[in-house]
């Protein structure tokens, strides 16, 4: 599906142009010591003219049939470009954590890891470190999440195929 870059879009932005917009999709999650499962999933990285991009992301869990059964994961944050031309991005989820990663875009491919994880004490797992990549492939929006906890060290956890919508 075409897009339209925003009149309006703060110059810092043009990188993650390629990124914003809704997209959905399916997913599948596999971690060590958890059973494997799918997922659907929604990711909207929104700007206006300021210099920093709105992100919300939202994943549901899916039946063998493909349909939503419970929810599952939810994060909200912010995106921007520093001045050094890393990118640079906050995060929060409702289960007591909150990151900030940075990373780099090149071309249409973002890679971005943890800097820092911070949990409150009511948090509900160990979660300390993450790595992500989003890859504009065919049209397709392609992402991976990569987590280590308190417990077992980086490996992969989730993977997605978004289109826009």
């Amino acid at each position: 599906m075409p897009f339209t870059i925003p009149s309006d879009l703060h110059a810092d932005l043009l990188p993650l142009a390629f990124l914003l917009g809704r997209w959905s999709g399916r997913g599948r999650g596999e971690y060590p010591g958890d059973e494997p499962f799918d997922f659907g999933a929604e990711l909207t990285l929104s700007a206006d003219s300021r210099p920093f991009a709105s992100y919300a992301f939202h994943s549901w869990q899916l039946d063998a049939r493909g349909d939503a059964v419970e929810p599952l994961a939810v994060e909200y944050g912010f995106w921007r470009m520093a001045a050094d031309g890393r990118l640079e991005v906050v995060l929060a989820q409702p289960t007591g954590q909150a990151e900030v990663w940075y990373g780099q875009v090149d071309g249409a491919k973002v890679e971005i890891a943890t800097d820092a994880v911070v949990r409150t004490h009511g948090a509900t797992d160990g979660y300390s470190a993450g790595r992500r990549l989003y890859g504009l492939v065919d049209g397709k929006l392609m992402w991976a999440f990569d987590k280590a906890t308190d417990t077992q060290p980086m490996a992969s956890y989730t993977w997605a195929s978004l289109e826009r919508t």
